[in-house]
């Protein structure tokens, strides 16, 4: 079991910046990648960026350049930088955590407005 917990959300305008933050709790030695993914009104949830446990990562086309994902020292943590976010970045925004054995577990979302 993993429980995860998210942090950084909120309104911020066009162009501005944002740093989400997710710390894992229970099985973390069993972790094996982490990302996030987001959910716009209407649309699917869709990955955003991913790292895994030796420090590979992988970011969606739309957000590349802008977005930088990054896992803390003691690894139970994944952060997301955003920069220059865009009105289409709008979406709630989910960590996600991906077991050694398979089975993964999703945070319960933070918002991210972008808006004027």
């Amino acid at each position: 079991q993993v429980q995860l917990v998210e942090s950084g959300g909120g309104l911020v305008q066009p162009g501005g910046s944002l740093r989400l933050s997710c710390v894992a709790s229970g099985s973390i030695f069993s972790i094996d990648a982490m990302g996030w993914y987001r959910q716009a009104p209407g649309k699917e949830r869709e990955l955003v960026a991913a790292i895994t446990s030796g420090g590979r990562t992988n970011y969606a086309d739309s957000v590349k350049g802008r977005f930088t994902i990054s896992r803390g020292n003691a690894k139970n943590t994944v952060r997301l930088q955003m920069n220059s976010l865009k009105f289409e970045d709008t979406a709630v925004y989910y960590c996600n955590v991906v077991l050694t054995y398979g089975m993964q577990y999703w945070g319960e979302g933070t918002l991210v407005t972008v808006s004027s």
